[in-house]
């Protein structure tokens, strides 16, 4: 990490150098004579920090050439330039270190750069950055340039004395506030934010005041103050001051004389005493708290996974992710992937048993309810596609042969995405689906599909649906993270091991309180692409239960599919004459629908409300429910 950031990413190695802003170094000396190789081939890296405000120019040119000589001397670290200033933390050979800093100092505008020097006996760092960035330290304002303009500072050991002379000043701690925890001023006023972007916000509920008393800020090293001081005199503030050199120039020149605790620190020390010192004090590598001692002897610490401050149950782990989930599904449908209008090239694969037809014949045999003319048209304006490249109409197809239908520019109709995460785990996502929204991309619908929109929340990672539910079907839906979990769980759907319980509406009033329909279902799509009763169809059970009739005529039923074919239960109900309410295909008096999916705010009665399977990884029973739908808890309402 650069000297003087401000915030803190993963924890690192652990090396004797402090990390932090306006670093402090203990002697060359005192290291060699501590370490353990003290014989005369024993060569430290040499670790440097250095940071300063000045304008800088030419910012790509200076990476270029800053690159070739850390490469040239095995340097690593990194060094950030912005447009106002330098900021670095270099580690190397001594002649590696010396080459950079005589390339540095040789530029005018960085001829006194002033560097803190430390010693280690490995290299702390994994490889070599040089990044150009718009600021040294994030702040995010205009206009405040420290190169040009400073709040006035004060030294250490004047600031002791106005302590002890009862000089009436404010302390002003401008850290984070897990910075703050770890120790700080008698009597300092914490400015309370949680990143340094955050300072300009929390002057303004400073008290008023305060604008016409002497303020003195400081930090751990000085260079936050270097922005904050003139801010704040942009904002009113009348009598600023900034503690040279932060808190570590206070310790090396003072000690710890009116300071409470630690000082935290930016490296794996984590915080130094006023002697300059590592303390005891560690920080989380989850949630990268600072830790006391009683925090390192809580039962609740567990590094390297949390600590008393992160510490979570399982359940409340779990919530923690669901919600992360659910912002993030937000966030992919606002506004609704398919709205903006694009061009679709759609996987066509040819099966088997169309080899040698050609390649219009086979289209219009394998979606016949598009029609002749559409296909022909689709073929003779080259939106078939191979390779990029058009395909005539009377190219001879051959099983698994690919294809893509390039369907033109358009958005998709609008869907319900308000998807629910109902739980998750290493193997498994459990999912409640709304409607209308297809499962898969089909049809008119591509980008606006569950599979879709789970893909892009969950990348890198591709979820299995282990079993489909209709566009207008409401209900849990089982999703598996990997193939391998895939392969232990779809076919359990398969041998019919998974207990399945639907939540359903009808039209008219059932006479039976129990019944089993067994009616086959076609193999084939109609020409709506639904389905159809036939008596060499497919095999299909379902039991139905009567739970209530209601006042306006219409059933409540809870359905259990033994089988799982396509449109199973709505297909049943309409079967036996009591189609499902809202259904936009399966009409009343044995009538079919043009549409398979509802693309307006019309409700399907149709619910899969909880399913049953083996986990794939526990091996035990598990059970699913989903959340009631509206249309059946206001029917339990009238009740």
């Amino acid at each position: 990490m650069p000297a003087n950031q401000s915030t803190s990413s993963q924890p690192r190695p652990r090396s004797p150098e402090y990390r932090g802003e306006g670093s402090l170094k203990p002697s060359a000396e005192s290291l060699i004579s501590n370490s353990p190789s003290t014989s005369e081939n024993f060569s430290p890296i040499v670790n440097i920090a250095a940071y300063k405000f000045v304008e800088l120019a030419d910012l790509p040119e200076r990476r270029a050439s800053l690159q070739a000589l850390c490469r040239e001397h095995e340097l690593k670290g990194t060094i950030l330039l912005t447009p106002e200033g330098i900021n670095l933390f270099v580690a190397g050979s001594r002649r590696g270190v010396d080459a950079l800093l005589s390339q540095l100092r040789g530029d005018s505008a960085l001829a006194d750069l002033e560097v803190k020097e430390s010693l280690s006996d490995e290299q702390p760092f994994a490889r070599m950055l040089v990044k150009i960035k718009k600021e040294i330290i994030a702040f995010g304002i205009e206009g405040i340039a420290p190169a040009s303009k400073t709040s006035r500072k004060i030294a250490p050991q004047e600031l002791r004395e106005w302590i002890e002379s009862g000089k009436d000043i404010v302390l002003l701690d401008v850290r984070n506030n897990y910075e703050v925890g770890v120790g700080t001023f008698e009597s300092a006023l914490p400015v309370d934010v949680d990143n340094f972007r955050d300072f300009p916000e929390a002057i303004e509920r400073l008290p008023g005041e305060l604008r016409d008393k002497p303020v003195v800020m400081f930090c751990t090293g000085g260079i936050r103050c270097e922005k904050a001081g003139p801010f704040m005199e942009q904002a009113g503030f009348r009598d600023v001051f900034q503690l040279s050199g932060g808190i570590l120039k206070y310790f090396e020149d003072v000690g710890g004389a009116h300071y409470q605790g630690e000082c935290f620190v930016f490296d794996q020390r984590v915080a130094l005493g006023p002697d300059l010192r590592e303390t005891e004090t560690k920080q989380c590598y989850a949630c990268l708290t600072p830790l006391s001692v009683d925090d390192q002897q809580s039962p609740l610490y567990d590094p390297p996974h949390a600590c008393p401050h992160c510490h979570l149950t399982p359940e409340q782990r779990l919530q923690k992710l669901l919600l992360q989930r659910q912002q993030a599904i937000a966030t992919a449908t606002s506004p609704l992937p398919g709205s903006i209008p694009y061009e679709n090239p759609r996987p066509l694969n040819v099966p088997a048993r169309f080899d040698g037809l050609t390649l219009l014949q086979f289209v219009q045999q394998y979606h016949p309810h598009l029609g002749d003319e559409y296909w022909a048209q689709v073929c003779n304006s080259g939106r078939i596609r191979q390779n990029g490249q058009p395909v005539p109409a009377d190219h001879i197809v051959r099983g698994g042969e690919q294809f893509a239908h390039l369907q033109p520019e358009g958005a998709e109709p609008d869907v319900n995405a308000d998807i629910r995460i109902l739980h998750e785990d290493e193997a498994l996502v459990i999912v409640q689906k709304p409607a209308p929204l297809p499962m898969h991309p089909c049809g008119r619908f591509n980008r606006n599909s569950l599979q879709w929109i789970l893909n892009s929340v969950y990348a890198p990672l591709k979820l299995r649906p282990a079993h489909r539910l209709d566009a207008n079907t409401t209900g849990v839906v089982v999703c598996c993270k990997t193939k391998y979990f895939s392969q232990r769980v779809q076919p359990q759907f398969e041998r019919h091991e998974v207990e399945k319980t639907y939540q359903v509406r009808v039209q008219g009033i059932v006479p039976w309180e129990e019944f089993t329909c067994d009616a086959a279902i076609s193999r084939e799509p109609t020409d709506c692409g639904g389905r159809d009763i036939t008596d060499d169809g497919l095999a299909a059970v379902t039991n139905f239960e009567r739970v209530r009739v209601l006042d306006d005529g219409s059933t409540l039923l809870r359905a259990y599919p033994l089988s799982g074919r396509t449109n199973q239960i709505r297909l049943h109900l309409w079967h036996l004459g009591f189609p499902v309410v809202g259904d936009p295909l399966y009409r009343p008096e044995q009538q079919l629908g043009d549409t398979q999916t509802l693309s307006d705010q019309s409700v399907m009665c149709l619910h899969a409300q909880s399913i049953t399977f083996t986990h794939p990884v526990s091996k035990a029973r598990v059970t699913f429910d989903a959340h009631l739908p509206e249309w059946w808890v206001g029917s339990e309402e009238q009740r």
